[in-house]
C-alpha cells in the first residue's frame, strides 16, 4: 500500500554528534536519507545533537550514529551516560537506528582499546570490541537480509576494533569480501529489531540505495503503522558506484588490509 496523504510522509532524524562523529564522509549517508526522500515528497526533520545535549530519542523515527577516532570516541564516550536511558528506550520503542564503526562499538556493552582506558557503551546492541594488533582498511562487501530480499551491501571499512557478538543481537551482514567484525568468524555489524550497525563507511548509504530505501521504509512504516511502497527512483549512478565497489572488494578478497606488503603478490 502506498501511502499519498499530504503531511503524512514525513521522517525526524536525530544525527548523534556530528561535529565529532564524521570519520569517511559517514554524513553522507543523511545526505542520502534526506535526498532520497525529497525525490518522493517526504518530509524531513533533521535535529543535530551535540556533546552536553540531549533529546527525546523515542520520539524520532530514525537515528544516525556515526564513525570517529579514538580522540572523538573518547569524548562521545563520556558523554553518553546522560544518553543511554534515551537510547535504550527509543531502541526499544522500534526507533530505526544506523551505527556505523564507533557507533556500533559505542552501541555495545563497552569497547577496550589497545592502549587507554575502557570506554563504556550504552547497552543498546549485545556485543563487546578489543583493539586488536591489526587494522582493516579496504574495500568491503557483505550479503545483507531485510524484510525478505537479500541483496549485497557495499562499503570501505577502516577499524583495528574486534567485535564479538552475544546471543541479543544477529549479524547485519555475512562477509563476501573484507574482515568484518573480526577477520575469523564471517560476521559483519550487528542487528537487534530497528538497530542495525555496521562497519562499513564509503559513505555506506549513497552507494547501496537498496539500503537506503529499506531504512526509509521501515521507518515509515512503524511512524505510520502499516505498509508503505516507495515510488521507484532512477538509482543508475547509484548502483554504478555500488559495482564499482563490490569490483574493487572483489579484487581484494583475501587480503587483510589495502597496504599488505607487496611480498605477498597482491596488487
Amino acid at each position: 500500500m502506498t501511502v499519498t496523504a499530504p503531511g503524512e510522509l514525513r521522517l525526524r532524524i536525530a544525527h548523534l554528534y556530528p561535529s565529532l562523529l564524521n570519520v569517511a564522509g559517514d554524513g553522507g549517508n543523511l545526505t542520502a536519507i534526506v535526498q532520497r526522500c525529497r525525490w518522493r515528497g517526504i518530509e524531513t526533520e533533521v535535529v543535530p545533537v551535540e556533546a552536553g545535549e540531549t533529546a527525546d530519542y523515542p520520539g524520532f523515527d530514525l537515528l544516525l550514529f556515526h564513525g570517529g577516532q579514538d580522540v572523538e570516541m573518547a569524548v562521545v564516550a563520556a558523554d553518553l551516560p546522560r544518553q543511554a536511558e534515551g537510547l535504550r528506550a527509543a531502541a526499544d520503542a522500534g526507533v530505526v537506528f544506523l551505527a556505523v564503526c564507533a557507533g556500533l562499538q559505542l552501541l555495545g556493552h563497552r569497547y577496550i582499546p589497545s592502549a587507554g582506558p575502557t570506554l563504556e557503551g550504552v547497552g543498546v546492541l549485545d556485543l563487546e570490541t578489543r583493539g586488536g594488533p591489526q587494522r582493516f582498511m579496504q574495500h568491503a562487501a557483505c550479503e545483507v537480509t531485510l524484510g525478505g530480499e537479500t541483496e549485497i551491501v557495499v562499503g570501505f571499512e577502516n577499524h583495528s576494533g574486534q567485535t564479538e557478538l552475544g546471543p541479543g543481537v544477529r549479524p547485519f551482514g555475512r562477509v563476501v569480501a573484507g574482515a568484518g567484525n573480526n577477520g575469523r568468524d564471517g560476521t559483519e555489524g550487528a542487528v537487534r529489531e530497528n538497530v542495525y550497525a555496521t562497519y562499513l563507511h564509503g559513505p555506506v548509504l549513497p552507494k547501496n540505495p537498496w539500503l537506503t530505501d529499506k531504512l526509509i521504509e521501515i521507518a515509515l512504516e512503524r511512524r505510520l503503522g502499516r505498509r508503505v511502497a516507495l515510488a521507484p527512483l532512477d538509482d543508475a549512478v547509484e548502483r554504478n558506484a555500488h559495482d564499482v565497489g563490490l569490483a574493487k572488494a572483489l579484487r581484494n578478497r583475501g587480503r587483510r588490509t589495502a597496504l599488505e606488503p607487496a611480498r605477498f603478490g597482491w596488487r
